[in-house]
């Protein structure tokens, strides 16, 4: 396996170009099952996560290409209905072909998902949808096995807003019979760029970018090609990255509309914020200043960002708290950042990181995407080397990172771990 060897104490400076948004590309791919013939989609990057969907839907018979910047998928030879397990349990968002295919070939058999070795992240909300939309839904064998003759539409009243539900009932309720009425759906912006490119589609969906989507179920959709959103997550990495070494970074080809809950806290917190439509600069030359953080669904601070912020408030000046209400036991990297001198306490689901005054390297292991990111992020900061191990997780969801933080100055290269 590879790791990262960084050498710290460099302050990143200069611009860097945001890549397309991860959370938004895996729907936008699943989606193209729910059409026969050619779409493309633009601004993908090349992930391992994208590679992985991409396979899966190769076994589905579908044609799947990814290259640098886009991915193709042809489903002229779409003729299979089952995500195997020995895909499925790389990645929890392989579960989003299961509405697509029950409304493709009204019927689906997907192996239960696996991901990220951190806390249970239940599909109830996925399965009860389909079964409000009509279908017949069975646990066998570590299976969700689906059936229905044609979807019909309902009304649906998610307990929590899940991304990953909301965009799998969403995909499912296009092709229904009637119409489908989903509240407190998820209001990310992924899946805003999911329902338009189902509008795109043929699709007929009304509140987009509300926690009320209304969907009218067509007879026929169409394939077409779209342009995938900016990565949020990213951008917001960057933005820690630069603040964390007293930086001056700009961002290209991103949406600060996207990403105002973090701007506003790294404010809160001693940078210096520009922004225009598609850029951001963010600056910081005085201290870091605590500042609390919650997670919240969007438009609150994302739990994608909690980890890249506790590595940030490890050197403010003062104590703050971040408290994780979405995953509650989303703290594998604060072992980790201890072991380069972070004080951080933990209590259930909140962290009270005090600040110190410096941090110095070490070896660190990496447990999943975002925990991998915290700890490059406090290793740029670091005095002297520090070794990230593990750094697969990372490949899912940043591509060639270091190439991007090289370009704005840090020491970092890639390594094989012996």
């Amino acid at each position: 396996m590879d790791k990262f060897v960084i050498t710290g104490g460099n302050k990143l400076c200069g611009e860097v170009t945001v890549g397309g948004a991860k959370n938004a590309a895996l729907p936008l791919i699943t989606a193209s099952l729910l059409v026969r013939g050619q779409s493309r989609i633009f601004n993908v990057q090349p992930l391992t996560d994208i590679r992985t969907i991409c396979r899966l839907l190769n076994i589905l018979g579908a044609e799947c290409s990814v290259g640098d910047d886009m991915v193709i998928v042809d489903t002229s030879g779409l003729k299979n209905y089952e995500a195997p397990y020995k895909l499925v349990k790389t990645m929890r968002a392989s579960i989003y072909v299961l509405g697509p295919l029950l409304a493709h070939f009204g019927r689906a058999r997907i192996s239960l998902p696996g991901g990220c070795a951190w806390g249970p992240r239940p599909v109830n909300l996925h399965i009860e949808g389909m079964r409000k939309l009509g279908a017949e839904v069975a646990l066998e064998g570590g299976y969700i096995i689906a059936r229905a003759r044609r979807l019909r539409g309902a009304n649906i009243d998610l307990d929590f807003p899940s991304v990953g539900a909301t965009g799998n009932i969403l995909m499912a309720a296009v092709a229904a019979k009637g119409e489908t009425v989903i509240n407190n759906a998820a209001r990310e912006p992924d899946i805003s760029a999911l329902a338009e490119f189902l509008q795109k589609m043929g699709a007929r969906i009304e509140g987009i970018g509300t926690s009320t989507l209304h969907i009218q179920g067509v007879d026929e959709l169409h394939s077409c090609d779209f342009n995938n959103i900016p990565d949020r997550i990213e951008a917001g990495t960057f933005m820690v990255a630069s603040a964390i070494t007293a930086g001056d970074v700009k961002l290209n080809h991103c949406r600060p509309d996207h990403c105002q809950a973090a701007l506003q806290k790294l404010q809160i917190a001693g940078c210096d914020i520009e922004q225009g439509v598609d850029w951001v600069r963010v600056r910081r030359d005085g201290d870091i200043q605590p500042v609390n953080v919650t997670t919240e669904v969007y438009p609150g601070y994302p739990t994608d960002l909690q980890a890249q912020w506790i590595a940030l408030m490890s050197l403010a000046k003062g104590t703050s708290w971040v408290i994780e209400t979405i995953y509650k036991d989303r703290f594998t990297h604060v072992a980790e950042l201890a072991r380069l001198g972070a004080e951080i306490t933990m209590k259930d689901s909140t962290a009270m990181v005090k600040g110190v005054g410096k941090l110095k390297g070490a070896p660190v292991m990496s447990t999943d995407i975002r925990a991998s990111a915290s700890l490059i992020l406090a290793g740029l900061a670091a005095e002297g080397r520090t070794d990230v191990t593990r750094i697969y997780h990372i490949d899912r969801g940043y591509y060639r990172i270091e190439d991007k933080l090289v370009q704005l100055g840090a020491d970092i290269h890639r390594e094989r771990d012996e």
